[in-house]
């Protein structure tokens, strides 16, 4: 019997330290070679330590959430063989799929009450229970708990923690379950429909992506002085044009609106360097950059990442679509490359159908912009008439919301963009026009 220490080797980033997100292992457990050990994040990526050899776990180096230091002992593993003082050269990491988020909290404090089953006909009835209320005299009125109800409106009765007793059948002395209803609506305060069934508290440590997120967007509104525009367009036009593509699409992959905004915010862009951009605030230099790596905010079960669509403005909207496809899908798999999760320099920010009226987006930091389109609503709207007047007519519109460095971009600037962006969108055929 001997003992190996695992060290946390190099990822090859040229990093210090790395956190632990996830343990695969705890002590007492019996490990063979290449079985996962723990999952660590850097700041780029989470890749996955593998044990290089069989035997059982003796001793890990700390919680989830802590940080550890490059070379430090990972693990200590009592090999079945003579053991090592040194550890051996460390296989590559692999990359960890996206951390999952933690089951949903399932309380078993309350359970939900059965109907009593009915007593079998050989057997005597049982002497009637009496239940009391107290009348406006302040004097007790008896309820006989012996009443006619089929086994449904039982059932209901006791889920709902009602007493038929106290029930006043509306005809024929038997309780329905519209005499229930009646009997909930004249007692709504009487607490037998609760709210909602109470949770037991939990704490929950940040950690890992999590904490990543909350490092980063507290620096973001730390150093940047947010300011925020929001301005309305007609869709209309473009929501047609989609479907049409759509339809001619053939093998290719169907369009969203997400490849039609990047479309304009690229040929926006060119009128407006100052918001492609990255601002350096320790050596004072804004780098503005002469390709649009665009950033696409993605929900992940981790968390928030943002994979980054290289040279955006190089490819068409087909080009687009099925780069937005594989992007989200290797965020959210935990497949995605560290160079494809950073050196964005403006970021496209979506809820899809939650998209609401209007957001304040935090921006990327070291960005100095992030857009993000809300959801389509039909409204009627005047538009001309070809007479020389106006019609009312309805149309499809959507508000354009956009969070600004004001360190670097001027008010001015924002709403001249977003104006661009705009005009493109309620004239869609400029999308496709060199």
């Amino acid at each position: 019997m001997g003992r190996y220490t695992f060290n946390l080797p190099d990822i090859g980033e040229g990093i210090a330290e790395a956190e632990i997100v996830a343990w695969h292992v705890k002590v007492g457990d019996r490990v063979e070679e290449d079985d996962k050990l723990a999952d660590v994040m850097t700041d780029k990526a989470t890749v996955e330590m593998e044990s290089p050899v069989s035997g059982v776990v003796v001793s890990v180096a700390g919680a989830e959430g802590d940080m550890l230091a490059i070379g430090a002992p990972l693990v200590v593993i009592e090999t079945d063989g003579e053991g090592e003082a040194e550890e051996a050269a460390a296989p590559a990491p692999t990359p960890a799929p996206a951390p999952q988020t933690p089951p949903p909290f399932v309380s078993s404090e309350v359970e939900t009450p059965q109907a009593a089953p009915a007593p079998a006909k050989a057997e005597p009835a049982p002497e009637p229970r009496v239940a009391t209320k107290p009348d406006t005299n302040g004097e007790a009125k008896g309820h006989a708990a012996k009443v006619l109800a089929s086994p449904a409106v039982r059932a209901r009765a006791a889920e709902l923690g009602i007493d038929l007793g106290e029930v006043k059948p509306a005809e024929d002395g038997r309780v329905r379950h519209a005499d229930l209803d009646a009997f909930l609506a004249y007692n709504a305060d009487g607490g037998f429909r609760a709210a909602g069934k109470r949770r037991a508290d939990e704490d929950v440590r940040v950690i890992g992506l999590r904490r990543r997120i909350a490092e980063n967007m507290a620096a973001s509104k730390r150093h940047i002085p947010h300011f925020s525009y929001v301005e309305e367009c007609d869709a209309t036009a473009l929501e047609t044009m989609r479907a049409q593509l759509n339809q001619a699409r053939g093998n290719r992959p169907k369009l969203t609106m997400l490849p039609l905004l990047i479309s304009a915010m690229c040929k926006a862009l060119a009128q407006f360097p100052m918001l492609n951009a990255r601002y350096d605030d320790e050596a004072g230099v804004v780098h503005r950059s002469g390709a649009v790596h665009l950033g696409l905010a993605t929900q992940t079960p981790g968390g928030l990442m943002v994979p980054v669509i290289r040279d955006a403005q190089d490819r068409n909207l087909w080009q687009l679509a099925a780069e937005i496809v594989r992007l989200a899908e290797a965020a959210r798999t935990g497949t995605a490359k560290s160079e494809e999760l950073s050196g964005s320099t403006i970021t496209l920010t979506s809820l899809g159908a939650l998209g609401g009226v209007a957001h304040t987006p935090v921006i990327n930091r070291p960005e100095v912009a992030i857009l993000g389109p809300n959801r389509i609503v039909e409204r009627p709207m005047f538009v001309p008439d070809g007479l020389g007047g106006e019609r009312i007519e309805k149309r499809k519109l959507m508000n354009l919301s956009i969070s600004c460095d004001h360190r670097v971009v001027d008010g001015h600037d924002a709403a001249s963009f977003v104006q661009a962006v705009r005009r493109l969108i309620e004239t869609p055929v400029l999308l496709l026009a060199d």
